[in-house]
């Protein structure tokens, strides 16, 4: 399955149904009347986040969502069925955003305007969450409606109230409790292929991850969700590499996990890097609780490694840096052994909103 974290399409929700004209031929009833009944009202447009989800792909196929229109309605007063709605569903942590429009009157010296702000719309964070983003038009009036005291015979009827439509954006951002970070060919598939059952491509090359990496780590008895992104590089805020798109995905997380390529030719400027980008993003990633791990440790002698992770804790103001091998497991339960304690601190808001007893739970 291929991977799609955002994704434009068009949606529209259904137009009422039209009111009935008609008048009754009753016996015993002298004079008769009308009896048009009233039209049924469109189909909303709903969203919907449900599990086992984790792309947005199918929105590539298909960008236009149209919901039913509301059935007309009928003599005798019988009055039109609603259109059905419509269930767009979308993976859990998909966010719904507007289409910025251009602002008229706002080009510059090559024609290009300014756009309005992109707004956030929705933000699904819980399976079974759901929002009625457009709603159906209500359906017009029958004749029958129209009777008054003056009027007796009425033809007018109502022709339906129009739906909505609108563009939107969808952007999904992974939800996962820790989030690996480092510079490219740091070591970061290897370590979630070491720890979890992910099948993550790895190769002597930078780049080799070009999409968001889900593992499910089981460690104490404890289960944790962790995300893997591609590598970030000098530049990535303005577009380097595969750029800071992808940091998105961790957002999210409670605990950032920082690995260092030991071989690299400056790892504490590899760091440096990473932080740099980190902060450059200003999404509040780098004041996300962070541990510094030193990979490939089995590649270099045990002083070096002591002395790289010596410098490591300097520049990173952390009392520890962890020495592992991704390759071999080497130092990695110690390292899972951090990060529990970190998993089990309530969130920020969830402190604010004396929320933040109860036990947690990956779920």
């Amino acid at each position: 399955m291929h991977f799609l974290d955002q994704a434009k399409i068009y949606i529209k929700s259904g137009w009422g149904g039209p009111g009935a004209v008609s008048f009754r031929r009753e016996k015993y009833v002298e004079y008769g009347g009308p009896d048009g009944g009233n039209g049924g009202k469109g189909g909303d447009i709903i969203f919907e986040a449900v599990a086992g989800l984790n792309t947005l792909i199918d929105f590539r196929y298909t960008q236009h969502f149209k919901a039913q229109r509301g059935l007309p309605g009928a003599g005798k007063n019988r009055y039109g069925a609603g259109g059905e709605d419509l269930v767009i569903k979308v993976p859990v942590g998909t966010q719904i955003l507007s289409d910025p429009q251009p602002i008229e009157g706002t080009e510059d010296e090559d024609g290009y305007p300014d756009y309005e702000e992109q707004e956030l719309l929705a933000d699904f964070t819980e399976v079974g969450q759901r929002l009625v983003l457009l709603r159906g038009g209500d359906g017009g009036r029958g004749n029958l409606s129209y009777k008054t005291s003056t009027n007796r015979a009425p033809r007018q009827h109502g022709t339906g109230w129009p739906g909505q439509e609108m563009w939107v954006w969808l952007r999904l951002k992974l939800l996962a409790d820790v989030g690996l970070v480092g510079m490219p060919n740091a070591g970061k598939s290897t370590f979630i292929n070491q720890v979890t059952n992910t099948k993550a491509k790895v190769g002597a090359y930078a780049f080799t991850t070009t999409k968001p990496q889900l593992g499910v780590v089981l460690h104490r008895d404890r289960e944790f969700v962790l995300a893997d992104i591609p590598g970030l590089i000098a530049g990535a805020a303005e577009g380097a590499g595969i750029g800071d798109r992808f940091l998105g995905h961790i957002e999210r997380c409670r605990v950032l996990l920082h690995l260092v390529d030991a071989t690299g030719d400056d790892p504490v400027e590899q760091f440096r890097i990473v932080q740099d980008e980190l902060a450059a993003y200003d999404e509040g990633l780098e004041d996300k609780p962070q541990i510094v791990a030193l990979n490939k440790g089995d590649l270099l002698g045990q002083e070096l490694m002591e002395d790289i992770a010596a410098q490591l804790r300097e520049e990173a103001g952390v009392e520890d840096v962890f020495i592992i091998s991704g390759a071999t497991g080497e130092g990695v339960p110690a390292l899972l052994d951090a990060v529990l304690p970190l998993l089990t601190e309530p969130k920020a808001e969830e402190s604010a909103d004396g929320e933040g007893d109860a036990p947690w739970s990956p779920i």
